[in-house]
């Protein structure tokens, strides 16, 4: 699971921040504890992934000459051309190995893998008659996910900007390589949009002062895992992908 979070300011939180700034698992946006944190092996795995398939699909539909139509599935794992394979996987590593170190490979598994099937169904709904690809359509949803993520933990951010100016770019970057062809920007969207709704669903973190609980006086008031907004933001995601 993902590390809990220490109050700012407690007497222990700058000894548990500096060591977290040895540790090369630690993102500098947030404040966290030194708990042990989930080894990235999943996203890894999705880039080997992304480059066999698309090497393989290169070599037997003996590309670029000809095209095939390719499986829901299959297209959470291809891309069009060497510089949508690059941007992509650059992305996936730069984002998805921070998510899974922190979320563990389970919910970020999810996220992929729905995102990319949730582009894939918005795709087929307004492009039914056109070849296109979109590895990007999972990633997309993995950044859809870490916006979230940052919307519904704010408070444990230490680098508010900083953390949304990343992702902007990283968004950026992405959507211009979606005006190269056959690469399918609506799978971005439809990518994007699931991934959002799921990080409210599946990136809750516990607020300040939680994993300080069992340090405290036992007349202290202990404060609840979430905070109310964090709970309506889960609920109505909840509703928006049943409902969706």
């Amino acid at each position: 699971m993902a590390n809990s979070d220490v109050e700012r300011g407690g007497k222990n939180s700058s000894s548990r921040i500096n060591h977290n700034n040895n540790s090369s698992a630690v993102s500098p946006f947030y404040v966290e504890t030194g708990d042990k944190q989930w080894t990235s092996w999943l996203i890894p795995m999705f880039v080997i992934a992304n480059v066999a398939v698309f090497v393989i699909t290169m070599y037997v539909n003996n590309c670029p000459h000809n095209n095939n139509n390719t499986s829901a599935f299959q297209s959470a794992f291809q891309s069009q051309g060497v510089i949508h394979l690059l941007a992509n996987m650059l992305s996936l590593v730069f984002i998805g190995i921070r998510l899974e170190q922190q979320f563990g490979f389970v919910r970020v598994g999810t996220v992929y893998l729905v995102s990319g099937l949730g582009g894939s169904i918005l795709s087929a709904l307004f492009i039914q008659h056109n070849i296109s690809v979109g590895a990007s359509g999972a990633l997309f949803g993995l950044l859809g996910a870490m916006l979230s993520e940052l919307l519904t933990n704010w408070t444990i951010y230490a680098n508010k900007a900083a953390a949304l100016l990343t992702l902007v770019v990283i968004i950026a970057i992405n959507l211009a390589v979606g005006i190269l062809p056959h690469v399918d920007n609506f799978a971005h969207i439809g990518g994007f949009l699931t991934g959002f709704l799921l990080g409210f669903v599946l990136l809750l973190r516990p607020q300040f002062g939680w994993s300080e609980r069992q340090h405290l006086p036992a007349h202290a008031r202990v404060k609840s895992k979430h905070k109310a907004y964090q709970y309506g933001l889960w609920l109505a995601a909840m509703v928006l992908l049943i409902v969706g």
